[in-house]
């Protein structure tokens, strides 16, 4: 792979990593702000896999595969605990849900 196509996945990384930024910092919602932690973590993904396309030794689509793996445990457990949430508040806005302790 040459240098002109890694700058391209990088740019593509790069591109992901802000808006997955964006999303978090702007939106209230969970499943919002779900997705936009998701978009962060496949831009490092595309960055481990464009780093082992360039240079075999680094494993980066090893560190990538394991890093898949993970989100998913992240996301079931987080999708889980937003459900129990709602279930109990009935609020999916994170601005609404300011303390724990908070009864309706």
């Amino acid at each position: 792979m040459s240098e002109e196509f890694l700058t391209y996945y990088l740019y593509l990384a790069a591109f992901l990593f802000s808006a997955g930024t964006y999303v978090v910092l702007t939106k209230r919602n969970s499943i919002f702000v779900l997705i936009g932690v998701e978009l962060m973590l496949n831009g490092a993904n595309v960055v481990l896999a464009a780093f082992s396309q360039f240079d075999p030794q680094l494993k980066g689509q090893i560190f990538a595969i394991f890093a898949v793996v993970l989100t998913v445990c992240e996301v079931s457990i987080a999708l889980a605990i937003l459900l129990n949430i709602y279930r109990k508040y009935k609020v999916s806005n994170l601005d609404e849900l300011n303390q724990l302790g908070n009864t309706r």
